[in-house]
């Protein structure tokens, strides 16, 4: 975005998110101040910029979350869609380094582009550059990444960084000893908290839903989907609360065996119970 206008010996423009001015005149003519003059704080067009930098920071916030959101699904996801929304910089940045896979589920590239004609350009687990056009693509959650230790391990080599947290998102693998009649993980089960409502603002700051006694998190596991909960206390209830056990339900609301339980809602409901657990009040001289 260029300066525009601000009144007689200003310029105002939007420089790293925030409203920034120059002088038009006199000696400092052309350069950056480095504080809003206090004659601009109220002008139109300085609030102006300010409202479009709210809406380019929810926009951004916005395509975060879509994506996150067809990461934990593993959907696939149109390559025509991708193409459109790249040039847009907050989408760019959402997508840009998450790792892909197209036709070949054993062939993952790390997405560095895509043309207006729905072509990709990738970098390979080899390191070479390849330009792919499937009809759909998905960005797999990384416990389905076959050799994920490697894949980590060679993103550190390129100096990857993404965005929406794919590669080095914590992850559990079910164990294959569970009771089959066990429909309830007790790890994270115990974590004190100063209040309901403590824990609850926890829950809420970190991504999940508040609903009733339980935080939540839906996540859709190969073709159904599944709600992980975990016990955060009663509505309202004002003295200390411990978070409860971790279980799975299906569509109907019905617990689900935790052998049952797919591999992306176990990693997913394991994580949530994880970081819910490790925001717990631990008293002095007692190891966490």
């Amino acid at each position: 975005m260029g300066w525009l206008s601000a009144g007689e010996g200003y310029e105002v423009a939007l420089v790293d998110g925030r409203v920034a001015a120059r002088a038009t005149a006199g000696r400092a003519a052309g350069r950056q101040l480095k504080s809003l003059p206090r004659a601009l704080r109220d002008h139109p067009e300085v609030d102006r910029l300010r409202r479009f930098a709210e809406w380019l920071d929810r926009h951004a916030t916005a395509c975060v979350a879509q994506v996150d959101s067809w990461m934990v699904s593993s959907l696939p996801v149109p390559t025509g869609l991708l193409a459109r929304v790249w040039p847009d910089e907050a989408w760019q940045s959402a997508l840009r380094d998450l790792a892909v896979v197209g036709d070949d589920p054993d062939e993952v590239g790390f997405l560095r582009g895509a043309t207006e004609d729905g072509e990709l350009r990738v970098v390979n687990l080899d390191g070479e550059t390849v330009r792919l056009s499937p009809r759909t693509v998905t960005l797999p959650h990384p416990v389905l990444l076959p050799d994920l230790d490697d894949i980590r391990e060679f993103a550190a080599e390129l100096g990857i960084v993404q965005r929406v947290e794919q590669i080095h998102r914590a992850t559990w693998q079910r164990p294959d000893d569970l009771d089959p009649k066990a429909t309830e993980i007790r790890e994270f089960s115990g974590g004190s908290f100063r209040s309901r409502f403590a824990l609850a603002a926890r829950a809420s700051s970190l991504g999940y839903r508040v609903s009733g006694g339980y935080a939540t998190a839906r996540v859709r596991d190969g073709d159904r989907t599944v709600e992980a909960s975990v016990w955060i206390g009663e509505p309202y209830w004002e003295d200390t609360v411990e978070t409860g056990g971790l279980t799975w339900q299906d569509d109907n609301g019905r617990a689900l065996p935790m052998r049952d339980v797919g591999p992306v809602a176990w990693s997913e409901g394991m994580r949530m119970a994880a970081a819910l657990y490790a925001g717990r009040t631990i008293e002095e001289g007692k190891n966490a």
